[in-house]
């Protein structure tokens, strides 16, 4: 590509952040319940799209291809921590539980909060379930993970959140 071709492209790209931007913050503000992570995620959402653009290796710049990639980031993200918790957990020698699923309506505000407390990998797969309504076997795929798997994942996140949320006074009905 020759510098007079690079203006042009350069442009569109930029005239899709303006575009995309306050949508993938939104959608990343919304379920990672930090400012500054949504932030960062944001960012390393448009890195990734224009190294990807640049290369030609990414489908036409959309808001939702774009949400993908940040959900994609996200996840990532909480798989890093995740590990990480995982590691603590079992030097410690913790151990979880499984327990039934459940269906309810809650305060959103609290629901929030409880999200942040819950370990990454319970935040993906409720985030990937209740927030985006994936299919558990879509949840699966975007997981990596087997669908059997993700039902006892599923469970187990349920039950923590449960747990939690009605350790700050909620009450699941």
């Amino acid at each position: 590509m020759n510098v007079s071709e690079a203006a042009p492209d350069r442009q569109r790209l930029s005239d899709v952040y303006d575009i995309a931007m306050p949508e993938v913050y939104r959608y990343l503000r919304a379920r990672c319940g930090s400012v500054e992570l949504a932030q960062e995620l944001t960012s390393a959402t448009f890195v990734q799209a224009a190294l990807s653009w640049s290369r030609d290796q990414a489908p036409p710049l959309t808001v939702p291809w774009l949400i993908t990639v940040a959900r994609n980031k996200l996840i990532d993200h909480w798989r890093r921590q995740g590990l990480a918790e995982r590691s603590l957990t079992l030097l410690e020698g913790g151990r979880i539980d499984d327990v039934d699923p459940w269906d309810t309506v809650i305060d959103s505000e609290r629901a929030h909060a409880v999200l942040r407390e819950l370990p990454p990998h319970y935040r993906s797969v409720l985030v990937l379930r209740y927030l985006d309504d994936l299919s558990v076997p879509d949840c699966a795929e975007t997981l990596k993970r087997s669908v059997r798997s993700t039902e006892s994942l599923l469970a187990r996140a349920r039950n923590a959140f449960r747990t939690t949320y009605e350790k700050t006074g909620g009450h699941i009905v």
